[in-house]
């Protein structure tokens, strides 16, 4: 069993793993273990299974880090996952019981997210055992990717991003929580994207605050894990070092 703890990282939608790529070789020039778990972006008891199936082969204590979408899918990986040790949500939704990524934050309470009709496209796809054997995917807008998602990295970055983006289902934006997700019984950090117009930051605080998270915030955008990487690897560090 290895004597450190495994950090273990899950993109969110619109986004994939090379996101984390500067925390990545942080964390590996630190001498700890790191994974970047891919998230399938289908539906969140769906996306959540397969991460808690990646879990499962990490011996040691696990510190589970997500961004955006990611933090919901980590607070319901990390249920019966007996590894996990710690939870750090980046620029993330913290889902309780019974919430969706698309209704948890009310946004006449919580006013200034950008995604929404004017700013993505839909692509229906075949999804066997849905209704009408089909779904939707959501893709933002790649003239409006930067505004809404990164909005502090170089526009050259920025429209790159915006290429190889991957889209987030309608059966994940929908899908609810499950009973006790997994920051009711273990420590967490949130880290608060100030300039984020993807999720509110007054919605980040209140999920945090409720989720009774060490909280810190960066001046950054959605896209906190590639403009402000240093801010990310601290917070998980800090959240490493509390394990011991």
């Amino acid at each position: 069993m290895t004597s450190h703890p495994t950090v273990a990282l899950v993109h969110g939608a619109f986004a994939d793993s090379s996101s984390w790529s500067a925390t990545i070789a942080a964390i590996d020039d630190s001498g700890l273990p790191v994974v970047a778990i891919p998230n399938q972006l289908r539906g969140l008891a769906h996306d959540a299974e397969y991460v808690r199936s990646v879990l499962a082969t990490i011996d040691g204590p696990v510190v589970l880090v997500g961004h955006s979408y990611g933090g919901a899918v980590i607070g319901e990986a990390a249920r019966g996952a007996d590894g996990v040790a710690a939870l750090v949500f980046v620029a993330a939704y913290i889902l309780d019981e019974g919430e969706s990524i698309g209704s948890v934050l009310d946004p006449d309470e919580f006013p200034g997210g950008l995604i929404g009709p004017e700013t993505t496209v839909a692509r229906p796809y075949p999804q066997p055992g849905a209704p009408g054997g089909a779904d939707v995917d959501l893709w933002i807008r790649s003239d409006r990717f930067a505004e809404v998602f990164a909005g502090d990295v170089s526009a050259a970055q920025a429209r790159l991003m915006s290429l190889v983006q991957r889209p987030l289902s309608l059966s994940a934006l929908n899908g609810a929580a499950a009973p006790r997700p997994a920051w009711h019984d273990l420590p967490s950090w949130a880290l608060v994207a100030e300039q984020d117009n993807a999720i509110p930051p007054a919605g980040q605080h209140w999920m945090a605050s409720r989720a009774r998270s060490v909280v810190g915030t960066v001046d950054s955008s959605h896209a906190a894990m590639v403009s402000q990487p240093e801010a990310v690897t601290e917070t998980v560090m800090e959240a490493v070092r509390s394990i011991g």
